[in-house]
């Protein structure tokens, strides 16, 4: 299962990253009216969520009061109608920054949770559960399939802002 998970976010991640390739630093930096993010800002806040959510799971996995929790309908992360602020650990800043320079830093944060991955078996992930905003505590396993929905819930978004860019 964890490895199906992994299999689903580089494909996510790749759809990303596939999205935005070809488009220019200004336009990726280019907010498509006051009150929206830039794309690289959507980037980066899947920067942001990927370094939090390895950190927690990190955590977790050194809590010994860490308790399993019942699967969650993560799926629901998908569905765009139900619109959420992102924590405040990941509202991205409004800095100007190169398509190459945010690959690297997804690129880092990637590297970060499979390191993390490698060295934890799937048993121990299912047994231990950090909360979820909306769903509650949750099973670390789902917070790595997890990560993946939510980047394909963004690329939705990044859709979004370039139709609107090229308007």
């Amino acid at each position: 299962m964890l490895s199906e998970y992994i299999k689903q976010n580089e494909q996510y991640r790749n759809e990303v990253i596939e999205a935005v390739d070809g488009l220019t630093d200004d336009k990726l930096n280019k907010r498509p009216d006051s009150s929206s993010w830039t794309i690289m800002q959507v980037l980066d806040h899947l920067y942001l969520m990927e370094q939090g959510i390895t950190k927690a799971i990190e955590s977790e996995l050194n809590n010994p009061d860490s308790e399993k929790a019942a699967p969650k309908p993560i799926e629901k992360t998908l569905d765009r109608s139900n619109k959420k602020d992102a924590p405040d650990f990941a509202k991205p800043p409004y800095d100007y920054r190169t398509l190459q320079q945010m690959k690297d830093r997804l690129y880092i944060s990637r590297d970060q949770l499979m390191r993390l991955l490698d060295q934890t078996n799937e048993e121990t992930l299912k047994n231990k559960s950090f909360p979820h905003s909306s769903f509650g505590p949750m099973p670390l396993n789902q917070w790595v399939s997890f990560i993946g929905l939510h980047e394909k819930r963004h690329l939705e978004q990044i859709e979004e802002i370039k139709e609107q860019l090229n308007k």
